[in-house]
């Protein structure tokens, strides 16, 4: 008896277990593979040693896309651009990238015509495109190229383009501006009868690509003190480079080249961009703080003042030459009056007694 019921208990877990439908989940790697997509690569060990800031919330109520020029000739810009050739450990920032791209370790993308960067997969630039067409001089083998330190053209990219944000952030109700592209540019074509360079713009790089490496970089922040105290990652997020804005997203695409007709009105434009930013946080918060008052009172009223210096000018040389002539001319009537009245006899009238 106790042997049947062991038997009809067995067959009956036997017969629900084999009843169960198949399992529905899959581990995420088969998972990935059933749908063909690639697996993503595990963080490289710069990323893990040196985290650099939060990245910008993609969902921000108020955010505005600058593109500058960075002239590396220019103090401010300088830490970029030295040395120019590398002296021992130290190098420059292209120098820098040059080589993390060279070995695979970052990617570089595809500067358009319209300029507007983009990190999709189909504009990835192969490394030997890069070196081929503006002339770099390599070796290549097994499918690795080498490029001699002199032929780097380090000391010829004298420009950075580079993209900045500044938004609004809510959750925490600051504003930040925070760079996420950089695109080092290629001067060339310079005589010496003093005609001006071409640029080439090389590739883009996704800033936050790159930030792991850049805060393994370092850098000389002033001439007065030469210690390294700064890396290439600290420079960027404390927006210690001066730059000119040649472009923002508009709508219609334009860059500021395409309806600034002189350089006066590029100018013009420019500061405008730059005050527009700073008055929106003024609208924002309700007041400026005293550098930030003072800063656009002065913009504004210069073309005022440079209008007016003249006209006072003129009111005053004519108002001293006015009062310069009527003290001379009181002057000259008292000194007339006086020596009239020293050349002539004193008179004296006595009445008579009757």
């Amino acid at each position: 008896m106790k042997r049947s019921l062991i038997l009809i208990i067995s067959l009956a877990v036997f017969l629900g277990v084999s009843a169960q439908p198949a399992k529905r989940r899959v581990t995420t790697s088969n998972a990935a593979a059933a749908a063909g997509t690639p697996k993503k690569q595990t963080a490289d060990r710069a990323t893990m040693s040196f985290p650099t800031a939060a990245e910008m919330p993609e969902d921000v109520v108020w955010k505005r896309d600058i593109y500058r020029s960075l002239d590396l000739t220019k103090d401010k810009n300088a830490p970029l651009y030295y040395p120019v050739e590398p002296m021992g450990r130290q190098v420059n920032l292209f120098t820098y990238l040059f080589r993390l791209m060279l070995t695979g370790r970052i990617s570089a993308y595809t500067y358009k015509l319209d300029g507007v960067e983009s990190f999709d997969e189909k504009d990835k630039l192969a490394v030997k495109d890069v070196l081929d067409r503006y002339g770099i001089y390599y070796e290549e083998k097994n499918g690795k190229y080498t490029v001699e330190a002199n032929d780097v053209p380090s000391a010829e990219v004298t420009r950075y383009y580079i993209k900045e944000s500044v938004y609004l952030d809510q959750r925490t109700g600051t504003f930040s501006t925070k760079v996420t592209a950089l695109c080092p540019v290629l001067m060339r074509g310079a005589d010496e009868w003093g005609g001006d360079a071409t640029p080439y713009p090389l590739f883009w790089v996704n800033y936050d690509d790159v930030a792991p490496w850049l805060a393994k970089l370092p850098m000389m922040a002033s001439n007065y003190n030469n210690v390294n105290n700064m890396t290439a990652d600290d420079y960027f997020t404390m927006n210690r480079y001066d730059g000119k804005i040649y472009k923002t997203n508009n709508m219609q695409g334009k860059a500021l080249a395409n309806y600034c007709k002189t350089d006066s009105d590029m100018v013009k434009e420019q500061q405008k961009i730059e005050n527009e930013i700073v008055l929106f946080q003024n609208n924002v918060w309700g007041h400026l703080s005293h550098e930030d008052s003072l800063k656009i009172a002065r913009q504004d009223s210069i073309a005022a003042a440079q209008g007016k210096t003249k006209t006072v000018k003129a009111k005053s040389s004519s108002s001293r030459s006015s009062s310069s002539a009527r003290s001379s001319r009181s002057s000259s009537a008292g000194k007339s009056s006086g020596g009239a009245a020293s050349s002539s006899p004193r008179v004296s009238v006595r009445r008579q007694r009757r």
